[in-house]
């Protein structure tokens, strides 16, 4: 799948402000409306845009409390796949199905200790096929993003404008 310079462009744009209108970018970029309108509608085709969403203050909202639990999974009479199940949970804002001992990794957020221990033992604990759980809880977050790298030659905080590159010099001999 071929990307172009105006596509990482608008991209990296989007990644920043999601909101930004058409036209913002257009500008930026100086390029027409319409054309942005059309590469945005191109790009969501593609998959390379999946959703747009708002990122919301989990303190403020009372859920303040993070925790990584890992799954291990047996099988049963009953076929279940945990991973599925797993991610009904609104509690459950992340399912990775894993390599390692281990296999899945959830990412989970709830108010305080008390409701991630019955989230583990009603919710989780609900599913057949989990044989054990092993649960992290998350002390401070340092950095958390969906932000996915973008090639060098695009800088999100210059508004997708290519980085300025060092000229060529010839080796003298």
């Amino acid at each position: 799948m071929k990307i172009d310079d105006n596509d990482l462009r608008i991209l990296a744009i989007l990644q920043d402000d999601a909101r930004v209108s058409n036209a913002e970018i257009a500008r930026t970029l100086k390029m027409a409306p319409s054309g942005i309108l059309e590469r945005v509608r191109k790009l969501r085709e593609r998959g390379l845009i999946q959703e747009c969403e708002a990122r919301l203050n989990p303190q403020v909202l009372d859920m303040g409390l993070m925790a990584f639990v890992f799954l291990k999974t047996g099988t049963s009479n009953v076929k279940w796949d945990v991973g599925a199940e797993a991610a009904k949970i609104p509690e459950v804002l992340e399912v990775h199905d894993i390599a390692g001992d281990d296999c899945y990794i959830l990412k989970i957020r709830t108010k305080d200790t008390a409701s991630l221990y019955r989230l583990l033992r009603d919710k989780l604990g609900g599913i057949e096929s989990i044989l054990s759980s092993r649960t992290t809880i998350v002390l401070r977050t340092v950095k958390e993003t969906t932000k996915i790298p973008l090639p060098p030659a695009v800088s999100p905080a210059k508004h997708g404008r290519p980085e300025a590159r060092p000229a060529r010099t010839k080796a003298r001999r």
